[in-house]
């Protein structure tokens, strides 16, 4: 990182607060934008309600609200968190968005939440040279598979899979193995 690529918090809030805030289309009363720092702690609250993701700390979401808004999507209806994506790009790969966490509200659930917001991100001015998207999934996640599989043929994209992380390979912590799906390349990026 060069030091020019530093920005102070008060100019990095300013530009969170300009990425455009999206209607989710036809989910009433819900928008989608960037998150912000405000936004940490009941992001935080939202994942650990939304079994079987992983809980982070909470200065793990203050992290991603902070450094990574430009990549990961906050979802509020009257003034509530209802969804959150997590999502950066890798080092050395700017043509790849990794997608690390798709949260939704339960009772938001089943309204096409989630897809809205891998639009929203997909969408975004900023990621238009992201020709794949990918992410990982534990094999009995089965709604994230149907989401994943559901935008490739939304994208008509090609979607391919293979372990990235067996379960040995998070040692003592009993965890499923973790599929990469990978998808793309997109369509005109």
């Amino acid at each position: 990182m060069k030091s020019t690529d530093c920005v102070e918090s008060s100019e990095m809030q300013q530009k969170h607060s300009m990425l455009k805030t999206a209607d989710a289309g036809a989910i009433p009363g819900v928008t989608l934008g960037a998150p912000s720092v405000r936004h940490g702690a009941a992001i935080h609250r939202l994942v650990d309600a939304c079994k079987p993701l992983d809980l982070n700390s909470t200065y793990a979401y203050l992290l991603l609200c902070e450094h990574f808004a430009g990549t990961c999507v906050h979802a509020e209806r009257a003034g509530r968190t209802v969804g959150f994506v997590s999502a950066y790009r890798p080092p050395q790969r700017s043509d790849v968005i990794f997608v690390w966490q798709v949260a939704v509200a339960e009772e938001m659930r089943g309204q096409g939440l989630a897809r809205a917001m891998l639009r929203e991100l997909l969408d975004r001015p900023a990621l238009r040279e992201c020709r794949h998207l990918e992410t990982t999934v534990s094999p009995s996640n089965e709604p994230s598979r149907r989401l994943f599989h559901g935008l490739a043929r939304e994208r008509r994209a090609a979607i391919t899979e293979r372990v990235l992380f067996s379960g040995q390979d998070f040692g003592s912590e009993h965890h499923e193995s973790e599929t990469l799906i990978r998808i793309g390349p997109f369509a005109g990026a």
